[in-house]
């Protein structure tokens, strides 16, 4: 991939990955657009990041990606790079069965829903360009899933398989696919969560340099970090991490 004179939209960047992501290709002399889910937040990103687009944007709401569609394509119809970023990730007991079945819903939609409707709705201007990329963020959870978060690592494993399949299924067309695998990094997503991350937290800054050499590179898959260590434990042993505290961690009440 050509890093610079670009027009990439990243979801959610008005934090973490995703900021940092937009702050480094701003300095490569890209056009970036960011989405985020209040003007609150983007307001902040835009006083932080000169030069930068913002648009508000829910990516669980199809209707909303409608309009963002529609918003970028008149003013910005050379986009030629999508990165689904944006995500939640929430600690869950599933034996508290009180909890809304909303609640249980809401990662799917953002994590699993949002980007596939996202691909689905930029795909045709993409297509349209000599050259685009659509570069989709999983996890390191995505191999090894941690009990705590259930429905997060299921949405990012699911997310790793679908980006296989897009990546076969555009293998014709000028769009290519790459798949970002984050371990756990030192951003605001992990705050209030430092029990779930007994491991060493990547710096931002660290990761980012490596996902841009990634990319650079044109690997289809980038793994910074620990992401190669926990793909191999995906592959040869599964369930040694689920063997672990997860059953302290969520009150004893982990099933038998």
């Amino acid at each position: 991939m050509k890093m610079s004179h670009n027009t990439i939209l990243i979801t959610g960047g008005t934090s973490g990955i995703g900021h940092a992501l937009a702050a480094e290709f701003l300095k490569r002399h890209n056009t970036v657009l960011v989405t985020g889910r209040s003007e609150e937040r983007l307001a902040a990103v835009r006083q932080s990041l000169p030069g930068v687009h913002t648009f508000v944007c829910d990516q669980s709401d199809p209707d909303a990606i409608v309009r963002l569609y529609a918003e970028v394509e008149r003013a910005f119809p050379a986009l030629n790079v999508l990165i689904n970023n944006a995500g939640i990730g929430l600690k869950l007991n599933l034996n508290d069965t009180s909890v809304p079945l909303g609640n249980l819903s809401r990662e799917i939609e953002t994590n699993l829903v949002g980007p596939v409707q996202m691909v689905r709705q930029f795909l045709p201007l993409l297509k349209r360009q000599k050259n685009a990329t659509i570069v989709n963020v999983t996890s390191g959870l995505a191999f090894v899933p941690l009990a705590v978060k259930p429905i997060y690592s299921a949405t990012k494993a699911a997310m790793h398989s679908y980006t296989m399949s897009l990546r076969a299924q555009l293998k014709r067309t000028p769009v290519r696919v790459v798949e970002l695998v984050p371990p756990a990094t030192d951003t605001d997503f992990n705050k209030g969560q430092e029990d779930m991350n007994a491991a060493r937290l990547m710096d931002v800054n660290k990761f980012t340099q490596q996902a841009m050499r990634g990319l650079e590179q044109d690997r289809e898959e980038i793994l910074p970090g620990m992401s190669p260590l926990l793909r191999l434990i995906g592959r040869l042993n599964p369930r040694a991490t689920l063997r672990r505290a997860d059953a302290e961690r969520m009150g004893g009440e982990s099933a038998k």
